[in-house]
């Protein structure tokens, strides 16, 4: 389907193809971001996120469809604008800092055509932005790995470009940094209303730094939208298994508000084209699945993982099919226990059946 274009779109793709050697890479992949706005393209290996950030930045032609930049077409079937006039800036796995340059020169890089004095303003506001105002004469092996992603940043976003592409950035730090420098690269993004897309296959860095993430498989682009409504409402099972943990029970449609399930009758809205009687699936996040010893049904605990504040509590149910539980680590229970369980289900997410 076809974008309708906006003027305060900084990046639309319109049906976005990439072939190599008439092998499909990405196929019909339509999104938007508007000025400001942090996107992520999220996905396993080979799911065609990276192929499509090379497109966006000129390093791969496309087969279909249209990229524009701020309303201007830079790519189509008919051809496209090189990358050094796309005016995209971008932010590497491996940083890619010059170590002969010391930091302030770094950052300086790509404004060569700049006057001198304007030059030095930029880089000094570039370095008060990103927090290390004293460092400009240091060079990039005295830097730790978090410090040098931000110089990385820094140097990226100085030219001003239409857009800023991040291609797995924080993929060599470790776990914990990681998810910090998220946060800290979007504050800083933000400050200087930077639109920029992420490319990552982690989901809290996704979930960190981004406004709106697309979830991607085998060059298709699956769902785009929040982070929220991934989770909540994820458009299909690729999604909803991919993106946080869950369950995916079989359900009877009983009529337009209620499903009888192995956990009782559920309520919530039933599409239409599904008739009382119809077989469902239905999607259980570890949230909504409530250990209550109280409750009528029951469960057996058959495997619990430590998650600091929450244990992960996999249940088997009377029928052999299993949920997760998440629940607070105050209380621990011991694999092997039988106990209750309820539901606290805000919506329904349903599945057509296999």
């Amino acid at each position: 389907m076809a974008l309708i274009r906006k003027m305060d779109n900084q990046l639309e793709l319109d049906g976005v193809s990439v072939a190599y050697d008439g092998i499909p890479a990405v196929e019909g992949v339509s999104l938007s971001l508007l000025v400001g706005e942090i996107g992520c393209l999220l996905g396993p290996s080979g799911c065609g996120k990276t192929t499509l950030l090379r497109a966006i930045a000129g390093f791969e032609p496309t087969t279909g469809g249209e990229i524009r930049l701020h309303g201007k077409t830079v790519a189509s079937f008919a051809g496209g604008l090189p990358p050094e006039q796309r005016r995209v800036g971008m932010v590497f796995q491996d940083f890619a800092l010059f170590p002969h340059l010391n930091i302030e020169k770094n950052i300086a890089f790509g404004l060569r055509r700049m006057p001198a004095a304007e030059r030095h303003r930029r880089v000094e506001e570039l370095l008060r932005l990103i927090g290390m105002e004293r460092t400009g004469q240091v060079y990039p092996h005295q830097l730790s790995g978090g410090q040098q992603q931000r110089v990385a940043l820094a140097r990226a976003i100085a030219p001003r470009p239409e857009i800023l592409l991040l291609d797995e950035p924080f993929s060599s730090l470790d776990m914990e940094l990681r998810e910090q420098l998220a946060r800290e690269v979007r504050d800083l993004l933000k400050r200087d209303r930077v639109t920029a897309i992420l490319v990552t296959h982690d989901q809290l860095e996704a979930f960190a730094m981004s406004d709106t993430i697309g979830v991607m498989q085998d060059g298709s682009l699956q769902q785009w939208g929040s982070a929220y409504s991934l989770y909540h409402k994820p458009a299909n099972r690729f999604v909803a298994n991919f993106i946080g943990r869950g369950s995916i029970l079989k359900g009877d449609v009983v009529d337009r508000a209620r499903l009888a399930t192995p956990l009782g009758r559920v309520t919530g809205e039933i599409p239409r084209q599904y008739e009382p009687g119809c077989r469902l699936q239905f999607l259980l996040r570890p949230d909504d699945v409530i250990i209550d010893d109280r409750a009528a049904t029951r469960a057996r605990i058959i495997d619990k993982a430590f998650r600091g504040s929450a244990y992960l509590y996999t249940l088997k149910l009377a029928d052999g099919s299993q949920v997760l539980s998440l629940m607070p680590s105050h209380q621990e229970l011991a694999v092997g226990t039988e106990t209750g369980i309820r539901l606290d289900l805000r919506h329904l997410v349903l599945f057509p059946p296999d």
